[in-house]
């Protein structure tokens, strides 16, 4: 399976911040959407991303004053980013070998979707039943 197939099943809606947003202020955009993380935008391009794991590591190592600093401060500089061709095999490795959950989808440079652990683990889950309904017709089949 394609990463366009994960796209077009789950959406390509992706929800985004600017470097100069506030901790606070990503805090309840990850609320809101009922995401897991924030791609950082620039008018270049992507900046970063930024976890709710980032947050909470970096309240821990700072304090609440973390809260009022922009996302650029604790935002991930190096994103790994996919395309609509990859595979989710191939970005299943990507996401286990890097230990991230979140990747943002690029197409011609362009954000096009973003791709969750979550995401992939339901690629899999659908793979393995139907997989198993083979195997049990082929059984019945005698």
């Amino acid at each position: 399976m394609r990463i366009a197939d994960v796209l077009r099943s789950k959406g390509s809606q992706v929800a985004t911040v600017e470097p100069r947003t506030t901790v606070t202020e990503l805090l309840a955009g990850l609320a809101e959407h009922n995401v897991g993380a924030m791609v950082v935008l620039a008018p270049d391009g992507i900046a970063g991303i930024v976890s709710e794991r980032d947050v909470v590591r970096k309240l821990h190592e700072r304090g609440p004053g973390l809260l009022g600093q922009p996302v650029s401060e604790i935002m991930t500089r190096m994103v790994a980013s996919c395309a609509p061709e990859d595979s989710v095999d191939q970005l299943s490795v990507v996401m286990t070998e890097r230990r991230i959950r979140h990747v943002p989808v690029l197409a011609d440079g362009k954000l096009v979707g973003i791709v969750s652990i979550g995401d992939v683990v339901k690629v899999r889950m659908q793979e393995l039943e139907r997989s198993q309904e083979q195997l049990e017709a082929y059984i019945a089949q005698g």
